[in-house]
């Protein structure tokens, strides 16, 4: 089991670098004493996942299956094809678990439910997938709730210390590159090109539901930001204060440092347009810039018979149920991130993504189609 302090410090040093992949050891994992009626919870190989998951089950008694994601996140690893049924099939059989309860019950993350399709888990291996709370700290109470979730362990959300974290993810990268190269040709600037690219990188992380409740209406009555990254709204605004700030500092001093004073609003106007390039990309509210929407989501009403596995996966409770039908329906198209998960898991296929053509892109072009970094869909193994 992995204590506190060690994950104190593991949690510092995978924030500050999380750019990077952080894989740890696959296979099968007693916590504490369990036996062959004790649950059997899944997760992927990402250190900072997986000792999130050990910190909540400490004291419990359960077997973890820890798969291979290539050391990603489990909603990445999901959305970009790096996190499969795969995966999934392949620590099953080769773990042993079969061997060790006497029931075919496995826990899964739900933000897997992007990228792994429990369809064919069941149909491979006998096991039934049950899509599991968003956070590891709620899994005790989803056992214990008789593998039951309310609407809190279902809904992604975005709170200040997960903000602060991005915040430091998003500076660190930044920080180091932009270092590098003006330590050589502007070594000058160094220090306000810290304390611009950290001040801005809390600022904006921290403020940032803010930003996301600055909307008016379209006519088709969808929510549009008031403000738009993409469209240099709020990146105005920013430089607009930030050089205003600079030219009260130089009167203020009494310098008349002109090139400086140049030199500092193009460091400023850089860092700006880095910091908030794809802001939105960084979060688990909205939907990045980088990505071309282009696309609704509907459901099918002659194919829905209320299975009602899309509110178990949608991490931003888009659907709720029809009171004179067994039908689903969109109860917040404006909320969806076009994850996915929901098209993936459909048994029936009564939902699917629509382009502004009205062209329909069938389910199994979601399945076979994943996210990479920067937006576009490639095909993956299946």
């Amino acid at each position: 089991m992995i204590n506190t302090v060690i994950y104190f410090f593991s949690w510092i040093f995978q924030t500050l670098f999380r750019i990077f992949p952080f894989p740890c050891k696959t296979g099968l994992f007693k916590i504490n004493n369990p036996d062959s009626s004790s649950p059997v919870i899944l997760t992927g190989n990402y250190l900072l996942t997986t000792q999130r998951v050990k910190l909540a089950l400490k004291k419990r008694d359960a077997y973890l299956l820890v798969a291979n994601t290539h050391g990603i996140n489990i909603w990445c690893g999901a959305a970009g094809g790096h996190f499969n049924q795969h995966a999934v099939i392949s620590v099953l059989k080769t773990s042993g678990i079969d061997k060790l309860v006497d029931h075919r019950t496995l826990l899964l993350p739900q933000l897997a439910a992007a990228g792994v399709e429990s369809k064919i888990i069941k149909e491979k291996t006998g096991w039934k997938p049950v899509w599991g709370p968003v956070y590891a700290k709620d899994i005790p109470a989803f056992i214990d709730n008789k593998l039951i979730k309310n609407d809190k362990m279902r809904i992604v959300t975005f709170p200040l210390l997960q903000r602060i974290e991005m915040a430091i993810f998003w500076a660190v990268p930044i920080s180091l590159f932009l270092s590098i190269f003006i330590f050589f040709f502007f070594p000058h600037l160094l220090l306000v090109a810290n304390l611009l690219i950290w001040g801005l990188a809390f600022f904006l992380l921290s403020a940032f539901p803010l930003f996301d409740n600055l909307s008016t209406k379209n006519n088709d009555n969808s929510k549009k930001p008031l403000f738009s990254f993409f469209q240099g709204g709020i990146q105005i605004i920013l430089f607009s204060i930030i050089t205003a700030g600079f030219y009260i500092y130089h009167l203020a001093a009494g310098t008349t440092l002109w090139p400086l004073f140049v030199e500092q609003a193009v460091l400023a106007f850089i860092i700006v347009l880095l910091m908030t390039i794809d802001l939105t990309g960084l979060t688990p509210l909205t939907f990045s810039g980088f990505l071309d929407k282009g696309y609704s989501i509907r459901v099918d009403k002659t194919r829905c018979k209320g299975d009602g596995i899309c509110i178990d996966v949608c991490p931003k409770n888009c659907f709720d149920r029809t009171k004179d039908t067994p039908g689903i329906r969109l109860a917040c198209p404006d909320a969806c991130v076009s994850c996915g998960a929901c098209i993936i898991q459909c048994p029936r296929d009564a939902i699917s993504f629509f382009t502004r053509n009205g062209d329909e892109i069938i389910p199994d072009t979601i399945r076979k189609y994943k996210l990479t970094m920067m937006g576009k869909r490639k095909q993956v193994e299946k």
